[in-house]
């Protein structure tokens, strides 16, 4: 089975400072990639490099075989970590512009969605708390019907009680032969949806492992790995 992602050497640096150093992963068709490490660690970097919206570095980038450009970018429905709509959107304005930019975007899917989320389609973003702008823009990625989902950090300002419904919404919005590659420090919320697990620290990988080898390696829980590699 060809990658989905794969990333063989990849460096890259900030006014010569190393921000990722050997980087070497696979991302698989079909399968749900947790992107673990402590703030700083260069996680939203790597998830840049592969959206196509970093290209000064080195080593080898693939997605389905390409490099990150226009076509891959294309396949690719990407979450930052901050929002990028406009204080004076509303929800519905948000969907027409997706509209307008994506072939794969699915409004009547974008509709339901935030009614789930109980976001209304005449809200202006600057209305909204931090946690709902998150849900609209989660709920317009998700409405996307993609071959690679990159999700940075998700759930950050998503109250705990909503995000077991989150993932929930995640997992019944991909395809199956799509792929999901999810950056978050939430271990605890999300370990039970990964298939395979890339740690990183300092900008170097140092778990990345299928989930369920990982958990019979160490018998441990993920989360209780994390504290111990990153002494939190």
């Amino acid at each position: 089975m060809s990658e989905m992602v794969a990333i063989k050497g990849l460096n890259q640096k900030y006014d010569k400072r190393p921000v990722l150093s050997d980087v070497n992963i696979s991302v698989m068709p079909g399968s749900i990639t947790g992107l673990l490490g402590p703030n700083g660690c260069g996680k939203t970097t790597l998830i840049k490099i592969i959206a196509g919206l970093i290209k000064d570095y080195t080593g080898d980038v693939k997605i389905m075989g390409l490099n990150p450009g226009v076509e891959t970018k294309a396949v690719i429905s990407y979450l930052p970590e901050k929002t990028y709509l406009k204080d004076w959107h509303r929800a519905k304005d948000a969907f027409d512009m997706f509209s307008d930019f994506y072939k794969d975007f699915d409004k009547a899917k974008a509709k339901e969605l935030i009614s789930r989320l109980q976001i209304e389609p005449n809200a202006r973003i600057v209305s909204m708390s931090k946690g709902m702008q998150e849900k609209l823009q989660l709920a317009l990625i998700m409405s996307r019907s993609a071959k690679l989902y990159l999700l940075d950090e998700p759930l950050g300002g998503i109250d705990p009680a909503t995000r077991t419904m989150i993932l929930d919404m995640i997992l019944q919005n991909y395809t199956e032969d799509a792929s999901l590659l999810i950056s978050t420090h939430l271990i605890h919320d999300v370990e039970r949806i990964f298939d395979h697990v890339v740690m990183m620290g300092f900008g170097q990988i140092i778990i990345n492992e299928p989930l369920d080898a990982i958990r019979v390696k160490y018998g441990k829980s993920l989360e209780d790995i994390f504290r111990e590699v990153f002494k939190c």
